[in-house]
């Protein structure tokens, strides 16, 4: 599952392929629409929640509410069924969906950030990212990226920045599951399921209170 960014999407994936998935971008209700996407796979897939085995959740970059949907559901999943719970970069979920998509390196993946900015990392191809995700304005980068597509929501929103927008534009779960189901086959550890932020929540406690004392 993922909601890092604004799509809601859920997937089940049998270590081969994908069985059954789900996805709806809607930036304001990833807490109302994630348990009704996972009924949904299960449903479609014939199955129950008591089968899965393994949970995968993308944990980012991305917005501070939104992401923890995903990874505190994540979490309950774990815990409730006593299964272990890996994190994925959702960036390489992304860059791994336009490499199946034939898409070849080298190229970006670029996210909405908002404020005017975008997360975004650098990619050799498909599996393999070059250094850590950030956060940028898209001109301070434009130059750095020049010449490569970039794929997601964010080359979508600033095509003067990244004149080479590709798809797609949302992490779909199914290849965040494949990526997941393909690393873990090869013996190769996963991410610990805690947030990628990389920049500090919009809501701030206030520096100064006022002090107001009974009288």
């Amino acid at each position: 599952m993922d909601t890092a960014t604004p799509a809601v999407t859920v997937a089940l994936h049998d270590g081969t392929s994908v069985i059954a998935f789900s996805g709806q971008v809607d930036a304001r209700r990833h807490g109302e629409l994630l348990l009704p996407a996972v009924d949904r796979v299960l449903a479609e897939a014939g199955t129950k929640l008591d089968a899965v085995t393994d949970v995968v959740v993308g944990v980012g970059p991305g917005p501070y509410t939104g992401l923890r949907v995903g990874l505190v559901t994540a979490a309950t999943f774990g815990s409730a069924l006593s299964v272990p719970v890996h994190g994925l970069c959702t960036l390489d979920g992304l860059a791994y969906a336009a490499g199946q998509e034939g898409l070849e390196g080298p190229f970006a993946v670029a996210t909405d950030a908002r404020r005017k900015e975008v997360y975004w990392a650098r990619y050799e191809d498909g599996r393999t990212r070059v250094g850590e995700p950030a956060v940028d304005r898209p001109a301070d980068i434009a130059d750095a990226l020049a010449g490569l597509p970039v794929v997601g929501a964010g080359a979508a929103l600033y095509p003067d920045a990244f004149p080479d927008a590709r798809g797609p534009e949302h992490v779909a779960a199914g290849a965040l599951a494949a990526l997941a189901a393909e690393r873990l086959a090869a013996g190769q550890e996963l991410l610990e399921p805690r947030p990628l932020y990389l920049r500090r929540p919009d809501a701030q406690v206030p520096k100064n209170y006022k002090v107001v004392t009974p009288t």
